[in-house]
């Protein structure tokens, strides 16, 4: 046996993770793994292979606490605080999507991939559900190699040297209740800690090399060194393409619910067929690297 480590053990623990595909062309199931516990490093290792592999992957039955979900989050890289959504407390790492009847919304239910508006957006986001109602609150995902490899190659060719500029715009609205002196200071701090980065409409995966198409309807605002009505109708083109039902994955929550997915070459969006009801989910986010 190999000094320090326990062999067998990593065998047994291996033995009993079971990765199973539940999507067409991304998304696993993945049992036999406690993510309240610390991870061991062949699991670690088997874990990162289904990301890389699945795009998204899915655990049941996980009640974990915001401590264990930083934890398993910090495995994968630096581990950021949103600046603009509602964190726990004594957690700044883990942002709450707590949505009912007095806390409608306020744009997860568009076609998204997190926070473009980061010179280094997400490598991925973990979210766990705490509260799901009855009926609804799925989550869907959109395969945007999968879409990018469906384009014809003069498309392809096309977008190949495109650059888009992105925006935290959606999260402007929430500025819009201060008083004009201080609405101003805080957009102008935001801006200044977030300025507008120029992303490739096409992306290639640092890790398997595939190529993504990396713009969306939330923080896409137009495509460099085109006039505007000629980006907005490209970039309406584009955004409109996760919405075929071939290049998705979706996934029902229970509470307990852990869902990881690769931030890079896929988009999602929060069914809101739930509304009036109480939907409560904690998230963390990974850093990135800037898009290439």
């Amino acid at each position: 046996m190999e000094q320090g480590i326990d062999l067998a053990g990593a065998a047994a623990e291996m033995d009993e993770i079971e990765i199973i595909r539940r999507g067409g062309t991304m998304g696993a199931e993945i049992s036999g793994i406690d993510l309240s516990k610390p991870i061991s490093q062949a699991a670690f290792v088997a874990l990162h292979d289904a990301l890389m592999d699945h795009k998204v992957i899915c655990f049941r039955d996980q009640h974990i606490s915001p401590e264990a979900h930083i934890a398993f989050g910090r495995l994968f890289g630096e581990v950021t605080v949103h600046p603009f959504v509602p964190h726990l407390p004594d957690h700044p790492e883990v942002l709450v999507l707590d949505n009912h009847k007095d806390n409608p919304v306020l744009a997860t239910d568009h076609w998204h991939s997190d926070e473009t508006f980061r010179e280094k957006p997400p490598l991925g986001s973990i979210l766990h559900c705490v509260r799901i109602p009855a009926a609804g609150g799925d989550t869907l995902w959109a395969d945007m190699c999968a879409i990018y490899a469906g384009l014809s190659d003069k498309m392809q060719h096309f977008l190949s040297d495109l650059e888009a500029v992105h925006d935290f715009t959606i999260f402007r609205r929430n500025f819009e209740t201060l008083e004009p002196v201080e609405r101003y200071k805080k957009l102008v701090e935001m801006e200044l800690a977030n300025p507008n980065p120029t992303h490739p409409v096409v992306r290639t995966h640092p890790v398997t090399g595939e190529k993504a198409l990396f713009v969306n309807d939330q923080f896409t605002l137009f495509i460099k060194g085109m006039r505007r009505r000629e980006s907005d109708a490209l970039l309406g083109f584009l955004c409109g393409l996760p919405n075929v039902p071939e290049y998705q994955f979706r996934f029902r929550w229970e509470p307990g619910s852990v869902v990881f997915w690769d931030n890079r070459p896929t988009q999602h969006y929060a069914a809101n067929d739930y509304y009036p009801a109480h939907r409560t989910m904690q998230r963390i986010t990974i850093k990135g690297d800037k898009p290439f």
